[in-house]
Parts: C-alpha cells; sequence; structure tokens
C-alpha cells in the first residue's frame, strides 16, 4: 500500500497515525496517509523559521529567482509523476489536468520569480526646518511563516498559486492539503530537495480541519499570516483563529457564480464556454457558473443547446481522451451534490437533462459519478438558485431587461466572479462594471493572466492575490526615513 508521508525540514516523516485515501473513480482503497499532529505541526513551523534566520533568509532576490524556476523546471521534468498523482487523487481527466493543473502548478513558481525581480518601492524627498532634508524610502520584507491551507478541486495549481508568491518573497511556509489530495504538495516535496532548496523552506502536513493538522497550523502564533481556498463556513473559522496574534489573511471562498447571456451573443461561442463553466472538473471550480441568465428570446434556443452539449459529455477514466467528465472528488461530496439533485425534484424544478447517478461499467459503478444535470423552472429564492452546489449542475432562467439581470445576478451573499456574454461592448462595459463580484470575463471563462488581481468580494473572500497584488500579502512595508 502506498504511504504518504508529511514532509518536515527536508524529510519526509512517517508519524503512527493515518487515514486512508479512496479513489474517487471506483471508491478502491489507493494509500494510507500520515496524519501530522500537533507535535509534527511544531516541528514543520520550528522548520520554516529556522530557514527564515538562516540560509533562506540571507539570499538574494536573484538566487531565490534562480530556486524558484529551478522548482518549476523541476515540476515539468516530472511532469508524468504529477499527473499521476493529480487523476488519482482527483478521477479528473488527463486531458484536464495535462493542459491545466500541471502547466499552471509549474508556471506559478515562474511568473512570481519574474514579478519579484522587477518590483519597485516609493521614495519621497523631504523637507525639514534645518533645510538640510531627508530622504524617505520603502523597503519590502517577507511577513514571515505562512500557513498555506489547500483545497481538492486544483490541487497542485492553487497550493502553488500561493507558495510561489511567498517563496518569492521571502517566506517559508507550512502547508496542509486536502486530505482528498495529499499527493502532489508531497511530490513536491521531492523537488524542492533535488533542486537544493534548503531545509525548512518548504514543509507540507497531512490531515484534517478541527482537531488535527488544520486547526494546529492556523491556530499556531509561529505562523505569522494564513492563506487558505476553500469554502466560506472554513474561511469563516481561519479568520476568527487568525485574529489570535493580530494575524493578516488572504481568504478565497465559496460562491454561486451566474453568466449573463444577451440575446446578440455569438452563440455558439456562449454555449461553448458556459458548457466549460458549468461542467469543467464535474463542476467543482471555484469560478463556475452554478446560474444562468439568458435573454428570453433565445432562451429556448440556448436551453435546448447546452441540453446535447451536456448529454454528448462521455463520463469514463483519465486515461480515455474521450473522457469529458470525471467523478466527484468523493462519497462524502457526492452525497452532497445529490442531496441538491433531490431538493430540485421536490421544488418543482424542470430536469432538463440528468439529474441522477449514470450507470458506470464494473468497479466505477462504486465510484462518486453524478450525471451532468440541468434545470429550469425555479425563481431567485430557491437553494438551487442560492447555495453553492459545487457540482456538474446548473439553473437556467429567463430575463427581459438589462437592469433587471444586473439586479439578479447581484442578489446573492456572494461575490467571485461572472460571465457576461454579448457583442455590444458598451454594454459589455456597463454591465461589468455593476456586477458585484471580483472577476468579471466578458464573452470567455477561465481566461487568466497571472499579473492580474483576483479575489472575491462579500463572503467570496478577502484580499486580492496575483502579479503584483500578490506582494502586498505576502511582505510588509517598511519605511526608513533619513535625516541629511
Amino acid at each position: 500500500m502506498k504511504q504518504i508521508h508529511n514532509f518536515i525540514n527536508g524529510e519526509f516523516v512517517a508519524t503512527t497515525k493515518s487515514f486512508d485515501k479512496f479513489s474517487p473513480l471506483d471508491n478502491a482503497l489507493i494509500a494510507k496517509v500520515h496524519e501530522a499532529g500537533k507535535a509534527e505541526v511544531d516541528a514543520a513551523v520550528a522548520a520554516a523559521r529556522a530557514a527564515l534566520n538562516g540560509p533562506w533568509g540571507r539570499m538574494t532576490v536573484a538566487e531565490r529567482v534562480d530556486l524558484l524556476n529551478a522548482v518549476a523546471d523541476g515540476i515539468n521534468k516530472r511532469f508524468d509523476d504529477f499527473l499521476a498523482a493529480e487523476c488519482a487523487d482527483t478521477g479528473k481527466p488527463r486531458s484536464l489536468a495535462s493542459h491545466i493543473d500541471i502547466p499552471r502548478g509549474a508556471a506559478n513558481f515562474k511568473v512570481f520569480a519574474d514579478v519579484i525581480k522587477s518590483v519597485p518601492t516609493e521614495f519621497f524627498e523631504m523637507a525639514t526646518p534645518d533645510g538640510r532634508g531627508a530622504l524617505n524610502y520603502a523597503v519590502r520584507r517577507p511577513v514571515g511563516v505562512v500557513g498555506v491551507i489547500c483545497p481538492w478541486n486544483l490541487p497542485l495549481l492553487l497550493m502553488t498559486w500561493k507558495v510561489g508568491p511567498a517563496l518569492a518573497c521571502g517566506n517559508t511556509v507550512v502547508v496542509k492539503p486536502s486530505e482528498e489530495t495529499p499527493q502532489t504538495a508531497t511530490l513536491l516535496g521531492e523537488v524542492m530537495n533535488e533542486v537544493g532548496m534548503p531545509k525548512g523552506v518548504y514543509n507540507v502536513v497531512h490531515g484534517f480541519g478541527p482537531g488535527s493538522a488544520g486547526e494546529f497550523v492556523t491556530t499556531h502564533l509561529g505562523v505569522n499570516a494564513i492563506t487558505f481556498t476553500g469554502e466560506t463556513r472554513t474561511g469563516a473559522a481561519i479568520m476568527k483563529a487568525a485574529s489570535d496574534g493580530a494575524r493578516p489573511v488572504s481568504l478565497e471562498m465559496g460562491g454561486k457564480n451566474p453568466a449573463i447571456v444577451f440575446a446578440d451573443c455569438d452563440f455558439d461561442a456562449a454555449i461553448e464556454g458556459t458548457m466549460r463553466s458549468v461542467f469543467a472538473n464535474c463542476g467543482q471550480v471555484c469560478l463556475g457558473t452554478e446560474r444562468v441568465y439568458v435573454e428570453r428570446p433565445i432562451f429556448d434556443r440556448f436551453v435546448e443547446a447546452l441540453k446535447r452539449g451536456a448529454e454528448g459529455l462521455r463520463l469514463g477514466r483519465p486515461e480515455d481522451a474521450a473522457t469529458g467528465l470525471g467523478p466527484l472528488i468523493s462519497q462524502e461530496h457526492k452525497r452532497k451534490v445529490l442531496s441538491y439533485y433531490d431538493k430540485a425534484r421536490a421544488l418543482g424544478a424542470t430536469v432538463v437533462t440528468g439529474g441522477g447517478v449514470p450507470d458506470m461499467p464494473g468497479e466505477l459503478a462504486n465510484g462518486a459519478w453524478v450525471q451532468p444535470t440541468i434545470w429550469t423552472g425555479l425563481d431567485d429564492s430557491s437553494p438551487i438558485a442560492r447555495e453553492e452546489i459545487f457540482g456538474p449542475c446548473t439553473l437556467i432562467q429567463p430575463f427581459d431587461a438589462e437592469d433587471e439581470v444586473i439586479r439578479r445576478a447581484n442578489d446573492t451573499e456572494y461575490g467571485l466572479a461572472c460571465s457576461v456574454w454579448t457583442k455590444d461592448l458598451a454594454r459589455a462595459h456597463r454591465v461589468a462594471g455593476q456586477i458585484e463580484a471580483g472577476l468579471v470575463w466578458v464573452n470567455s471563462w477561465f481566461l487568466r493572466d497571472l499579473r492580474t488581481p483576483f479575489g472575491g468580494s462579500k463572503q467570496s473572500g478577502i484580499g486580492r492575490e496575483g502579479g503584483v497584488h500578490s506582494l502586498e500579502f505576502y511582505t510588509e512595508l517598511k519605511n526608513v526615513c533619513i535625516k541629511l
């Protein structure tokens, strides 16, 4: 049986307590994961602190940049190993993971290595009463030991999205991957050793939330800042924990993202984009679309076209090139998503397609499979329209006027992302400016320039990361005033 260890101070560390990792494909036991206790978290934080005060803290920016580029190259050198680990943990199609998860996981190190090389700070000349003047300038310093709490939907990509800028800025990290997806974070420890990363810079502790590694990391006063991606309730708990010690947090949390499709859109492009935004990664994407508002003149046509697209998705194994949809992450999450499928029927929704469990062959019948699902016939007050489901499903509703659809799109406690489909450039700017979300796509979805700010509003998050915006969280500015 495969053993997945913690990675602390450059060493792979076993513990006496472990938990089982099951495959989403067929619910088979694929690994034993060694759970970190308080002692292991203490050791990881101590190692991270020692690295800050040791060789890592003494490195120049150029030396750090070289190491980060080497890490990116190391991931690409072992591309197949990372791809196999990611697909084993998540069940997602290789065609998806090989084009998004692994390349972006490597790119996150290179992007932030480039950013940190050229970021400026402020400089001011100041008059003084004696006429000699003074000079003020700002310097950036690492915030310290950063706790990185990672989600299971894009494990490598979203972990390195945080680890990349944290290390670029000179911090050290203690990473707590999701218990559902432990493998790529651990594998990255091998790459760190291969490229000569100083011990203690990158640490990984495995476990759960309350009473386990997650709680031990977020409550540890030796952790100077916490960055988190995941659901809103967990983010709120982390924010409370971080208040002890007044430690900063960066939180990217839940969403109930709308798409707005105007009648003048490029119809085929809108269908293709919405197919991806609803069903990519089996709907387990924080930026995914669970509400689609379609202008009434094209509503029926749009519903029918999306139905054909959903019914054309092939469910299967990751290695099958024809697979368009994998399983959900776990049996527990399958039960959650199916509870919403049941709720939609009970509320009187029209099930356009799906709404249940597919017939899968052989041992795949034991996996966390659900059908891609489209509903109509429910209003904005429905829990189907208001609560995050995080599955391959969406509610499509008609609208008649621009002001109406903006109001409805904003009528949510969340504010992460939105897609707008229209050929009217003035309308695109007008609508995008009024949507209460951290990210608005126009005539696209999941198109990301990593230099741009990323984050949510309302209960979708606090803070912005990406490009120079990440530096606001991962560094502290110090003002130096020199009297002449």
